[in-house]
């Protein structure tokens, strides 16, 4: 854990290449995140959930609901890289898209959808191959080619970031 509440895993860094042992070790840590997910926020009332994991930053339940929106988005774009040439993924407004209507619902909204995407994500994940996990899309915003085990690495670090988001600060307000 770092001091800066925005990182306190760290920030991402890719890697040229990945071994097939941290491929298996980012599948199995995308399979693990909805159950932790929901255990993290399992005991919290409406007015923790409603708590900034830092001043400027979004409360524990915009961040369970970003973390699924996410998740929604990392599938659609691998499944997009698998099945056309270099696609040009659809970016999109992360800020705007934690303050649409339905993020002030209950996480238990959202978390219902991330276990069994996560449980599709992981099934399409195990299946593909070396080569698979070479191909690209493009990211318009970013101008960049992106590999789709760079992606796997990104959302395993995803989960956990956002995960430390929540236990961090319960850590810190003594909240169990």
């Amino acid at each position: 854990m770092t001091e800066d509440l925005r990182y306190p895993i760290g920030k991402f860094t890719p890697q040229e290449d990945y071994s097939a042992q941290e491929i298996a070790s980012f599948i199995q840590r995308i399979e693990q995140a909805p159950a932790a997910f929901e255990t993290a926020v399992s005991t919290l009332s409406d007015s923790q959930l409603d708590t900034p994991y830092r001043d400027g930053g979004w409360t524990i339940r915009q961040v369970i609901h970003h973390v699924t929106d996410s998740h929604m988005n990392a599938y659609i774009r691998i499944k997009w890289t698998i099945t056309e040439e270099t696609p040009t993924i659809k970016a999109y407004d992360e800020k705007a898209w934690a303050q649409t209507p339905e993020t002030t619902g209950a996480p238990a909204l959202s978390l219902a959808i991330l276990k069994p995407l996560h449980v599709k994500w992981v099934t399409l994940l195990k299946q593909l191959t070396p080569t698979d996990l070479k191909k690209q899309f493009f990211h318009p915003e970013s101008k960049k080619h992106i590999r789709l085990e760079t992606i796997l690495g990104n959302y395993a670090w995803h989960g956990e970031h956002h995960l430390a988001h929540i236990t961090s600060l319960k850590a810190r307000m003594n909240w169990k």
